[in-house]
């Protein structure tokens, strides 16, 4: 655990969340209805449903919400939800620099605690936006402090 943040860290998977009580498992998407690499997979692999949604999502979104910021909760448990977290533009790392949106994680956080707060859950994720994104979790770090845990909200971060 980082005093600061109020975040902890463990080794493992943050398919497997631990712990007692509600969790929402919270993972960085891209904006491209793109689902296939990285932690994804692993989501994939436990359950069909969160891929599903987003897959519906973004092929919807000229009639949702769909769209950088926004999140999407998934219910796959009787007390485990997933949420897509749309931080992500694109999906390469190139001439514009990396995919990763800040403001967009930061965006979809907040709507992420409004989620927590209602359900009385803690929060569970990979290093996000730092994978395939591109993202520096010293940019990302903040923003789940500032959104999360100084709110209240209990927050474990999965290293494998």
């Amino acid at each position: 655990m980082t005093e600061n943040t109020g975040i902890s860290y463990v080794k493992g998977d943050a398919t497997a969340p631990q712990g007692k009580g509600v969790k929402i498992i919270t993972h960085v998407c891209n904006d491209l209805g793109g689902w296939g690499k990285g932690f994804v997979l692993a989501l994939s692999r436990r359950w069909p449903e969160p891929e599903a949604a987003y897959r519906k999502w973004h092929r919807e979104r000229a009639r949702n919400d769909f769209g950088l910021g926004a999140a999407q909760f998934i219910q796959v448990g009787e007390r485990l939800w997933v949420a897509n977290l749309v931080g992500q533009r694109g999906i390469r790392t190139g001439s514009k620099g990396v995919p990763v949106r800040y403001e967009a994680i930061d965006a979809g956080l907040v709507r992420v605690a409004a989620k927590a707060r209602e359900l009385g859950a803690s929060v569970h994720m990979p290093r996000i936006g730092c994978g395939l994104a591109g993202g520096k979790w010293s940019r990302v770090e903040p923003l789940i402090s500032e959104r999360l845990t100084r709110q209240g909200i209990p927050v474990t971060v999965y290293e494998h």
